[in-house]
């Protein structure tokens, strides 16, 4: 080694130097690997909330259109056979306050 003008120590450090580079390298591809799998996670989860999103809306529309007037009109009339009161059913009451 000396015909090159190395010393061992050059040699060592070298070797200590591609050692640390090589270790960097690979360090850059695992996270790179852990990357691509959290992006794939946080798509899912992303998907997820969309459809969470897409059933509340649905819901949302349904509690409004089981709540319409009209609706809960035509249940009384039909389930529970109520009916709005003839004029000779009505009772009009006075109540005298204090």
């Amino acid at each position: 080694m000396k015909s090159l003008g190395l010393h061992t120590g050059s040699v060592v450090g070298l070797g200590l130097l591609g050692l640390a580079v090589v270790a960097t390298a690979t360090a850059v591809v695992y996270v790179k690997y852990l990357t691509r799998i959290e992006f794939v996670d946080l798509q899912s989860v992303r998907a997820a909330r969309d459809a969470l999103d897409v059933e509340w809306e649905r819901l949302r529309i349904e509690e409004a259109a089981m709540g319409t007037q009209a609706r809960v009109e035509r249940h009384a009339r039909q389930s529970l056979q109520m009916h709005l009161p003839r004029s000779g059913e009505l009772r009009i009451v006075e109540v005298k306050r204090p």
